[in-house]
């Protein structure tokens, strides 16, 4: 069974940078497409980014630009780097196998964007 530990949120003004991190307890991170998903109260989780195994790179339009997506294989980790954060970034956000339902979800950590 797969375990995902997601950290590095936290409370960053407007511009501001965060990186997340994703540690599995498995080498899932580097064996599957994995990806970086968000949810705000009330609406759906979405994806935000994605990396297949063999390092493709995909980003929501939303993000394009500001966040990047990275790997550690080695330390089974998953990163994301977020740069000129906006309020409408605010989010719990979560790493997870694609497609979803494969693997169970993790805690997720809090971001939140404001001033």
């Amino acid at each position: 069974q797969v375990h995902l530990v997601e950290s590095g949120g936290g409370l960053v003004q407007p511009g501001g940078s965060l990186r997340l991190s994703c540690e599995a307890s498995t080498t899932v991170v580097r064996l599957y497409t994995m990806g970086w998903y968000r949810q705000t109260p009330g609406k759906q989780r979405e994806l935000v980014a994605d990396i297949s195994p063999g390092g493709g790179i995909d980003y929501a339009d939303f993000v394009k630009g500001r966040f990047t997506l990275s790997r550690d294989n080695a330390n089974h980790t998953l990163y994301l780097q977020m740069n000129s954060l906006k309020p409408e970034d605010t989010a719990v956000y979560y790493c997870n196998r694609l497609p979803v339902g494969l693997s169970p979800w993790g805690q997720g950590t809090q971001v939140t964007v404001s001033s």
